[in-house]
């Protein structure tokens, strides 16, 4: 199976800790974001991880190498200087992700759930499956509501946040445009036509967007080392 981390974001919330490294970098209790989801993958049996790149992504490439150190086969795809937005970062990766389902992650969240209890396939007339959390204080109307393990629109079903982490097929994205796409127009016309699922998870989960959730959740991670 085959991941993408999403790693191309400037992090200008994250300033000044950004203005010199890239936020996936940003230490954990002294551990990369990034390192962090490259273990999980490795551990719930992807061998194959892209990761997009813009911000000094010279810094990306040269943490990660070739992906050995975690069991992994890495590629790398750079964008231009301010990035793609997320649609347009996958859609580049496309020709490295192939025609399978594959898992899109954030490399900006931190969470404890283990990555091989998520989903792994999809049914054949659904497009993605995404995973939602109870919605945190700098999120609090949520993302999209949630129905008997179908992503609706808000204000329909419970609403929650989207994890920043989801099993996508490449269709998902049709019809390929090029260029700067944010992904939530692609979600949207898919739950128009019922076309994604959703789980809410449980357990630790922090979007790390600002110097102060980053402090939080060190203190957080410290508690439990």
């Amino acid at each position: 199976m085959k991941a993408m981390i999403l790693a191309a974001g400037r992090g200008q919330r994250m300033r000044p800790l950004t203005d010199n490294q890239p936020k996936p970098l940003l230490p954990v209790a002294g551990k990369p974001l990034l390192a962090f989801h490259l273990e999980k993958l490795a551990k719930a049996g992807v061998t194959e991880v892209v990761i997009n790149h813009a911000w000094k992504g010279e810094q990306i490439e040269h943490f990660v190498g070739d992906g050995s150190d975690w069991q992994l086969q890495v590629s790398f795809s750079p964008e231009p200087e301010g990035g793609l937005e997320t649609a347009g970062g996958i859609i580049q990766a496309l020709p490295l992700l192939g025609d399978d389902p594959f898992w899109v992650i954030n490399g900006d969240i931190w969470t404890d759930w283990d990555y091989s209890e998520l989903p792994k396939s999809l049914p054949d007339d659904k497009l993605a499956h995404l995973l939602m959390v109870d919605n945190p204080p700098h999120n609090p109307d949520g993302d999209f509501g949630v129905v008997d393990g179908c992503l609706v629109e808000k204000p329909l079903g419970e609403s929650k946040t989207f994890a920043g982490i989801g099993l996508y097929r490449k269709e998902l994205l049709q019809p390929y445009p090029e260029g700067k796409l944010p992904l939530k127009p692609f979600f949207e016309k898919a739950i128009s036509e019922q076309n994604v699922l959703a789980s809410v998870m449980k357990g630790l989960w922090t979007d790390v967007g600002t110097p102060e959730r980053l402090e939080q959740l060190n203190q957080q991670v410290r508690k439990y080392q």
